[in-house]
């Protein structure tokens, strides 16, 4: 599906946007509601679905380098007896050349090299199978944990930037029925190096020309590496905010303490967590931030997005307006379109309408049409009911693009993460080799 022949034909001119005249037909067309198919969603005894905000009381990894800042890894190093500055050292090693092997570490005392790799570089991601689409520009990933559970995240290469989806969580606890991430539960949060280990072996995976063609480094280029990171992958970021936001830090953090990203390139996600995006909007962090809203009422969206009946659509996006309002950043409105489910006209025009009672200029909406997951016999809306949505939006003077879908041939796309019971069969065979 080609996203620009799906809005208006003509291009604005002077910045202005095109008004259209939206069509009719709604009445016509059928309500299909929320239910999960294809598996059994666990619910409380009143019949909601059940939420899962705390993680499971389970052991979590040692801790690793990216756990700490600075300051605690030279606390850390001049415990064992060393200088301070082998912090730098080691932080270079694994931010910058993306290794955790010792013998690599050659501007490290050779015998205690070893000692220092063990103290700081635990094992954290071991990489289980990689699956390739898009002529090598997409690319998924499955990662063992220490504790065997499962993660996902998806390498992507557009013109002029490399994003990385990441992984927040084992699973998730939001109960979502359209989404497979969702069907497992969640197992537990993930740790912070845990987050920040799936962009370090990513750049190595570029580095080493995993992803399609690769530009060479030299007359004023830079290695290539990922730069720009969504946090859409399994599980709820805000959920695990300590961890996502320590992660976060270390992102934007510039050598040798982090990666040296910027934060405009970083885009946390939710469902929802109206106290959490607050607290957000108040870390004073330029990045940027996109609600998962999916429904403009809550009679669907109590059913479509669980974590609703907690928090209603208006209190979520007073608090997204806060989050504008405080950065000054422009938030995003993510909305998976259904067919026949969310994708009505007078849903469009409801949204539209919500969000202008806000203001203007604070906020842009990302349609993408759904990702089925297996089981399900839920659909992306046809090609005119998008159309339809996005000239509503646009006519209503919300700007409106039809989001890139990538990823769907290795089930890579957004809320198909999932380990599915063949990647436990590989990945158990994996460890036993």
């Amino acid at each position: 599906m080609d996203p620009n022949k799906l809005n208006h034909d003509a291009q604005p001119a002077e910045g202005k946007l095109i008004r259209t005249r939206p069509r009719s037909g709604d009445a016509s067309r059928p309500q299909v509601r929320p239910k999960a198919e294809g598996w059994t969603q666990i619910t409380s005894p009143d019949g909601r679905p059940t939420l899962q905000f705390a993680s499971p009381r389970v052991k979590q990894p040692a801790t690793h380098l990216a756990d700490l800042t600075l300051a605690e890894r030279e606390a850390k190093v001049v415990e064992m007896g060393l200088p301070k500055f082998r912090a730098k050292q080691l932080s270079k090693h694994y931010f910058e050349h993306r290794t955790t092997d010792p013998e690599q570490m050659t501007d490290l005392p050779k015998d205690r090299r070893e000692e220092l790799a063990r103290a700081f570089f635990p094992p954290l991601l071991t990489e289980v199978k990689r699956l390739v689409t898009d002529d090598g520009a997409t690319v998924k990933f499955l990662w063992r944990l220490f504790d065997g559970a499962l993660v996902e995240s998806v390498l992507m290469r557009y013109p002029g930037r490399i994003t990385l989806c990441v992984s927040s969580q084992c699973g998730c606890g939001m109960n979502c029925p359209f989404c497979a991430t969702g069907q497992a539960g969640l197992t537990r949060n993930m740790s912070t190096a845990e987050i920040l280990d799936q962009i370090v072996q990513a750049n190595r995976v570029i580095a080493e020309g995993g992803l399609g063609r690769k530009r060479e480094a030299g007359n004023g280029a830079e290695t290539e590496r990922v730069n720009n990171i969504v946090f859409m992958g399994m599980g709820e970021p805000l959920a695990n905010y300590k961890r996502v936001m320590n992660a976060v830090h270390r992102m934007i953090a510039p050598s040798p303490e982090g990666l040296g990203m910027s934060a405009r390139g970083i885009t946390v996600s939710t469902v929802g967590l109206a106290p959490a995006i607050r607290k957000l909007a108040d870390e004073n962090i330029p990045i940027t931030f996109a609600l998962s809203l999916h429904a403009p009422d809550d009679q669907l969206r109590d059913d479509l997005i669980p974590v609703n009946s907690r928090w209603k659509v208006e209190e979520v996006l007073d608090a997204a307006y806060h989050y504008y309002e405080t950065t000054g950043r422009r938030v995003s409105i993510e909305y998976a379109l259904i067919k026949d489910m969310n994708d009505h006209g007078w849903r469009a025009d409801l949204l539209a309408e919500k969000l202008n009672a806000r203001g203007r200029g604070w906020v842009h909406v990302n349609p993408i049409p759904l990702n089925p997951t297996p089981g399900s016999i839920w659909t992306a809306s046809t090609r005119e009911v998008t159309r339809e949505f996005v000239d509503r939006l646009n006519a209503a003077g919300i700007p409106t693009t039809l989001r890139d879908t990538r990823g769907k041939e290795i089930d890579g796309a957004c809320g198909q993460l999932v380990a599915t019971e063949q990647d436990k069969a590989e990945a158990a065979a994996f460890a036993a080799s």
